[in-house]
């Protein structure tokens, strides 16, 4: 049999299940290893899944032996603010004072600070930035990755991060999923004119869609910020017009966030810090992912952590995500994400992996294309220096990703990013 790429010699061979609806529960917990495995890559999908004795029978262009390391699908990271101008570094002191961030934002500085930067930095310096901060993420095994705008809060700005994701697209062979998050902060002029603000960024709907520059909408609902009956609005209308729907929900006060994500269908709901118990049940009863960032709360010095033993012990479908974003959480880095998960969020490493591969798939509408390593899918793989799956929670703070491939071509290798 002839292929492109053969890949052997596989000491652990990571299979998130795919299944018609995200992994839910125990489900959650149900990993399959596979030992001495093999598998074959042509015209950028997986051909054959098999053993390393098998193997005789093939003509591969590449071979590569993988020494017994670990191979696992492409991670996937479904919530990130990627594209913004400027850094926040001096609000670190004022986290470290014990200053909230709602009072910081009320002051001019958080999201709006970054704002201010983002519509004084042209597009193409974005590009420039944003490259920096995405090779990072595949540096880390990422594949796959959502990644919002929501740092212009005007029509001019908006439009200008969404052009950038979309031009990132175009420059890298992984798959970005772009999420309009027009209303995730209420700039100062608007300060009492809220629904004004709203409206303003409601009418972006149909340029977002005519240039194709989202799959999703998010709102930012919270204290100080939008209301359950404002976001309500603003997501209804966005499903109308064939939107995705996201909501950052419950991240410090339970509103009932993660309750209008499963009332309207949301394919996520995201920090869930917060959530109440009646949330956690609804979002059981649907196929809403309940997206958590554990990264930020460890960035902003919290001690709570979102429920997530409650969540799976419930039947929630659960991800993980880094939440990369200039304010509360400075990291593109989703192997630390895991190493939280296990230390702060409780999740076993069967959760964890499940939690960024295939249920991080489905938070993004990518389940069809991400996260699952399988006959006719597509070959986004990361070989790990690893001696099992179980090492790369444990060992946290570096980077263990041997290689990262995109559609079975090699994209990153050890700290070298490769042009397509």
């Amino acid at each position: 049999m002839n292929v492109d790429l053969l890949i052997y010699n596989i000491g652990q061979l990571i299979l998130p299940r795919f299944c018609s609806t995200p992994l839910k529960g125990d489900q959650l917990g149900q990993l399959l290893i596979k030992e001495n495995a093999a598998f074959a890559v042509k015209d950028g999908l997986i051909s054959w899944l098999g053993n390393s004795d098998e193997i005789h029978n093939f003509i591969a262009i590449k071979k590569i032996d993988a020494k017994k390391k670990v191979v696992s699908p492409g991670l996937v990271d479904p919530h990130t603010h990627l594209v913004y101008g400027g850094s926040r570094e001096q609000e670190l002191a004022l986290k470290q004072a014990g200053v909230p961030y709602l009072e910081i934002l009320a002051n001019g500085g958080g999201i709006l600070s970054t704002v201010e930067a983002t519509r004084n930095t042209t597009e193409g310096k974005l590009i420039e930035k944003a490259r920096k901060h995405l090779e990072t993420m595949i540096s880390f095994g990422v594949t796959t990755l959502e990644a919002k705008s929501g740092y212009g809060l005007d029509r001019d700005t908006e439009l200008k991060q969404l052009r950038v994701v979309k031009k990132l697209n175009e420059l890298y062979p992984i798959s970005i999923v772009s999420t309009f998050l027009g209303p995730h902060a209420i700039p100062l002029t608007y300060r009492g004119k809220e629904e004004r603000f709203l409206q303003k960024m409601t009418s972006l709907l149909d340029d977002i869609n005519t240039e194709k520059l989202a799959e999703y909408v998010d709102i930012f609902c919270e204290t100080g910020v939008f209301t359950i009956e404002q976001s309500h609005k603003f997501l209804l209308e966005a499903k109308r017009k064939g939107f995705g729907l996201k909501i950052h929900a419950d991240e410090i006060d339970p509103l009932g966030g993660a309750e209008l994500a499963a009332d309207l269908g949301a394919t996520s709901a995201d920090h869930l810090v917060a959530i109440s118990d009646e949330g956690i049940k609804r979002l059981s009863d649907t196929n809403t992912v309940a997206v958590l960032l554990p990264g930020t709360t460890f960035y902003l010095g919290k001690d709570q952590y979102a429920p997530a033993r409650k969540m799976i012990e419930a039947g929630a479908a659960v991800a993980l995500a880094t939440d990369f974003n200039p304010g509360s959480c400075v990291t593109e880095n989703m192997q630390l994400i895991m190493s939280l998960a296990a230390l702060k969020l409780k999740m076993s490493p069967e959760e964890i992996w499940n939690a960024v591969t295939i249920n991080s798939a489905w938070a993004i509408g990518q389940e069809a294309e991400s996260g699952v390593l399988d006959v006719g899918r597509k070959a986004d793989f990361v070989i790990w220096n690893i001696p099992n799956y179980q090492y790369l929670p444990y060992h946290f703070g570096v980077n263990h990703a041997a290689s990262v491939y995109c559609g079975g071509k090699l994209i990153w290798n050890e700290s070298r990013i490769l042009s397509d």
